[in-house]
């Protein structure tokens, strides 16, 4: 299943979003991220409103990708810029067709709020 959070942006330097979505900046983008313990610069703990989960970050084309490795949902979002549509995009997949309306809320919540921590962070 999918969840989307499209932001209009008329321009996005790439490499500083990047920068600002280092692991050790989660907890300040999200608020639904109570904390994390990094490893190093791509692998950490997290605590969030699902439990606590291992999390690995990838810088990919236009943006990064966080993935919660023990998630039994194979949960992933990625942040990245879509130049030609000037949109800021967070999208979140996890690996179930249907979900219990509760935990949908909950996705769509962490979305939102992602899109409001980059809001704040990027101006």
């Amino acid at each position: 299943m999918e969840f989307y959070h499209k932001t209009p942006r008329a321009t996005l330097d790439i490499d500083r979003l990047q920068q600002t979505l280092e692991l050790t900046n989660l907890p300040e983008l999200c608020s639904l991220i109570d904390s994390i313990e990094v490893d190093n610069a791509r692998e950490g703990s997290l605590y969030c409103l699902w439990g606590a989960f291992d999390v690995d970050r990838m810088d990919v084309r236009c943006g990064t990708r966080f993935s919660l490795l023990n998630c039994p949902h194979a949960a992933t979002w990625t942040v990245t810029y879509d130049a030609q549509k000037q949109e800021l995009i967070v999208h979140f997949t996890i690996d179930k067709s249907e979900l219990e309306p509760d935990f949908a809320e909950s996705i769509q919540a962490f979305v939102d709020d992602w899109a409001e921590g980059l809001e704040r962070a990027l101006q």
